[in-house]
């Protein structure tokens, strides 16, 4: 498996969208002619996670709702969307009165939400931002000085999944900082991460099956030459330095099964936050 991931993180970003669609055309051909009203992009055009794209998405959804609290009327911030993997299962959550707003790096994936999506839902909005991010693009503006395009209190609920797994520490505080500007007094940050503690990295130094080995104190790198591939935080850089800052509070810390732990008592792969604020 590692081995995989190496060969998977040497090739460049745009090139591995173009093997991809190489790979499905075959089944995205055959899904054109056969899937007359289903919401889902080609497997082709894929490019976050791995699994079956709307089981996750539906997954996800459940969370929001009894972990998070969301609710239908809500307004709602989707970081690092992608290419609509929790806006098409919130189209059928989010009424009248709520709205959705995504932004992503990767242009496709937005271009695809904007013509499928929005066009179908009007509450539903995408936005393509450019900044760089070594696992999924090769130029851009540096993320550790970007501005959310929105206005402040903006949102109710702000949602980032396998995103800050994939972000240097710089990028992830500026980041903590806007979702604190745009979440309004009392709102939810729903986020996932890695975090590193004395349990997770006990597992994870036993395990070695998901293995963050490149140690830089407060953070570790699965890969260094591609360091945007897989990112684990120390939980105590995580509450200092990234949330209480910017005033918000971590409300639960729900731990998942990448370290090794067992999957009976973790809810997910990656570890998840919900954050106050």
């Amino acid at each position: 498996m590692q081995l995989l991931r190496k060969i998977y993180y040497f090739i460049p970003a745009e090139w591995r969208y173009t093997a991809r669609r190489v790979w499905y055309f075959p089944h995205d051909i055959w899904f054109s002619i056969n899937n007359k009203n289903e919401l889902q992009p080609p497997k082709g055009m894929i490019f976050i996670g791995s699994g079956n794209f709307l089981a996750q998405g539906n997954r996800y959804l459940k969370f929001f709702i009894e972990l998070g609290g969301l609710r239908p009327e809500q307004h709602v911030l989707d970081i690092g969307c992608g290419i609509g993997r929790m806006a098409i299962p919130l189209t059928k959550y989010l009424n009248q009165n709520g709205s959705y707003s995504g932004f992503d790096i990767v242009k496709k994936g937005i271009d695809w939400c904007n013509k499928n999506i929005s066009y179908r839902h009007k509450n539903f909005s995408f936005k393509c931002v450019n900044l760089q991010n070594d696992l999924y693009k090769s130029d851009g503006d540096n993320a550790s000085h970007f501005v959310f395009p929105y206005a402040d209190n903006s949102f109710d609920f702000i949602i980032l999944t396998s995103v800050f797994t994939h972000m240097m520490p710089d990028e992830i505080k500026q980041y903590c900082a806007e979702i604190s500007r745009v979440l309004k007094s009392g709102g939810t940050c729903f986020a996932t991460f890695f975090v590193l503690d004395d349990e997770s990295e006990k597992l994870m130094d036993e395990e070695k099956k998901f293995y963050f080995k490149h140690d830089f104190a407060y953070y570790k790198l699965m890969d260094e030459k591609v360091k945007s591939a897989n990112i684990a935080l120390k939980k105590t850089f995580i509450v200092d330095e990234c949330l209480k800052k910017n005033n918000l509070k971590l409300k639960h810390h729900h731990k998942g099964y990448w370290c090794g732990r067992s999957k009976i008592e973790a809810i997910d792969f990656q570890d998840i936050l919900i954050i106050a604020k």
